[in-house]
């Protein structure tokens, strides 16, 4: 078997390298039943590029975890044979990847601009916040709240209807660079209120009370790179001193329980936390605006995917947060809501127990600011699209995950602190 294993590593990380159409490549599914099995997946991500979808990294695998991964073309049958050959049992959760991805496409909806159900380009998002601001004058106001590793602004809209000593809610998008429905869902909340207020009651009421913080792509650079170079690509686009990869993760990277789990210091892996905390520009901009409004900001909630998950702190630690109640039945309530249109299911409660540990995150650090209600969305799917969701998914998606924000977001408004 280890023989097999070498012959595999030898040439391919150059391939994977050069190799950015996706043909051929596969994601599959396997459950470790032992450490036994664990120690495969180490060894096989140890001598060949394998992407991690589920969870982020080879050093967060355990017996009977559900672990999803992408691997090259080149090495798809032989990964086959040695999982075969070791007993692990496994599914190939997507057969050619290209075609997964040309697939993505499907909307009905091509219009040429901007469009709701369909994944928008960034300068088309950016040409969108402009558009939405100027339409809605009274209900929404833009602004930037920092600039990227590359240079661009950071467009932050503010909804809600002008009032004074107004309570606020924050909520970003588009962390991870190839979670392409996060930043559809938060353009899809911002149509959602403009065009329900005066209209649905609660979201009415929620804009007349409460001012929204909405922050539609954190991660820009690395969402241009994978509508322009790798579609895969998760982090930001940083140089790293003294080595050839690019990027941190911008969800590792916050001061809360930095670098400690869950987590690399090496600048190669997906899940490297960066130099020090706030490295990165864009988690700085963020952390020093929450930080500028923690007297007015008193919920965080930001949107991932993909698995179906409610999450709240903590990640960084087992340790229960002081809150634990609360935000629990909060989380099941929401997710209660959230199934009550398409029955679909999310599984909910503090991070670490509930998937895996991982430190740095924006909704731990969040909360020990002092932001209560902090939660992280992993939206859909559970695996079968993985990051790359069909745009015909976007619409229900969105409007699913919109019933669970409007509940917290209401449950907030009715227990302000």
């Amino acid at each position: 078997m280890w023989a097999l294993l070498v012959l595999i590593g030898a040439a391919s990380v150059s391939a994977y390298l050069q190799d950015l159409s996706f043909d051929g490549q596969k994601v599959f599914r396997v459950i470790p039943q032992n450490d036994e099995q664990v120690e495969i997946l180490n060894s096989l991500a140890s001598i060949m590029q394998v992407d991690f979808w589920q969870p982020d990294s080879v050093t967060l695998v355990r017996p009977k975890m559900q672990v999803d991964f992408r691997v090259g073309a080149e090495n798809s049958f032989e990964v086959e044979e040695l999982l075969k050959e070791s007993g692990v049992e496994y599914q190939v959760l997507i057969d050619n990847l290209q075609a997964a991805l040309d697939n993505q496409f499907d909307s009905q909806a091509r219009a040429a601009g901007h469009s709701y159900e369909k994944y928008n380009n960034w300068d088309t998002i950016a040409a969108w916040t402009a558009d939405i601001t100027a339409q809605n004058p009274d209900l929404i106001s833009r602004s930037v709240i920092g600039e990227t590793y590359e240079g661009r602004p950071m467009y932050l809209l503010k909804m809600g209807k002008s009032g004074s000593n107004k309570k606020a809610i924050f909520m970003d998008c588009g962390f991870h660079a190839r979670e392409w429905i996060s930043p559809a869902f938060c353009q899809w909340f911002v149509k959602e209120a403009v065009e329900t207020y005066g209209k649905d009651t609660v979201m009415t009421t929620l804009l007349d009370k409460l001012d929204f913080y909405v922050l539609p792509v954190v991660n820009i650079d690395g969402y241009i790179y994978t509508w322009t170079n790798d579609r895969m690509w998760r982090k930001t686009r940083s140089k790293n001193a003294n080595s050839i990869c690019y990027g941190t993760d911008p969800n590792r990277n916050f001061n809360a329980g930095w670098c400690t789990t869950g987590a690399s210091n090496n600048p190669c892996s997906a899940t490297y936390c960066g130099s020090a905390p706030e490295s990165e520009k864009e988690t700085k901009a963020l952390a020093d605006f929450i930080r500028e409004h923690l007297s007015t900001i008193k919920a965080y909630l930001t949107i991932h995917s993909y698995s179906q998950l409610l999450l709240f702190p903590y990640s960084y630690t087992y340790t229960l947060p002081s809150d634990y109640q609360e935000l629990n039945s909060i989380a099941s309530a929401a997710s209660k809501e959230l199934a009550s249109l398409y029955n679909t299911k999310y599984t909910y409660g503090p991070g670490a127990k509930t998937i895996y540990p991982a430190a740095g995150g924006s909704d731990d650090w969040a909360y020990d600011q002092g932001v209560k209600y902090s939660f992280t969305f992993e939206l859909r799917d559970t695996g079968r699209y993985g990051f790359l969701l069909p745009e015909s998914q976007i619409k229900p998606t969105c409007e699913e995950t919109v019933l669970a924000v409007k509940y917290i977001a209401n449950y907030v408004l009715e227990h302000l602190y």
